[in-house]
């Protein structure tokens, strides 16, 4: 009888880990979505949004969404391909979500910019920003409300937006984690 003797690094699965490694894949799994998220922010504090909101406008939004469900897509496939699954699934939330919200931070300021009376309040970017993580969490304070039809509707989209991401993140990236868990832990031919 023979005793398979494996190195650290060499592991069949991320809790056969040391310490030591499992929270050193942990951080390195983040830096990417991290650093993204960062450099997302940066993007949206700088870039100039004086545009008008119109038909292209529209376009783009739904060009963003569009995109958005590409990056769930590819991070699902990311995540079922994994050697640790769990860890590529964190990664994955730590993207989408800040996406998902800059995108309509975006066009919440963009309107509001482009017409007075859209919101309850002007709004600057940390306040479109805030309404959106708002939204996002269901809190809902009431300080800020979309006021023009417009407004409304993005709102409308977001919140059915919302569902569906924290459905997508309850259900496909899990099953995705499973899918992922069941091949790294099937024995190798």
């Amino acid at each position: 009888m023979t005793t398979e003797i494996r190195s650290p690094s060499s592991a069949a699965t991320y809790e056969e880990l040391p310490p030591k490694e499992r929270r050193l894949r942990l951080l390195a799994a983040l830096v990417r979505p991290i650093v993204g998220g960062i450099l997302l922010l940066v993007l949206y504090f700088v870039l100039p949004l004086d545009q008008p909101v119109d038909a292209g406008t529209a376009l783009m939004f739904a060009a963003g969404l569009a995109a958005v469900a590409v990056l769930v897509v590819v991070q699902v496939r990311q995540i079922v391909h994994s050697r640790y699954p769990r860890v590529r699934a964190i990664g994955a939330i730590a993207i989408t979500i800040p996406t998902f919200l800059v995108l309509f931070a975006t066009v919440y300021y963009l309107i509001a910019q482009n017409y007075a009376d859209s919101f309850t309040e002007p709004l600057s970017r940390v306040d479109s920003l805030y309404f959106t993580i708002t939204v996002f969490s269901t809190v809902g304070f009431g300080d800020i409300a979309p006021k023009l039809q417009a407004a409304r509707i993005v709102a409308m989209v977001q919140m059915i937006g919302d569902l569906a991401l924290l459905g997508l993140i309850g259900k496909v990236l899990i099953g995705a984690v499973s899918l992922g868990l069941q091949r790294t832990q099937r024995p190798n031919p």
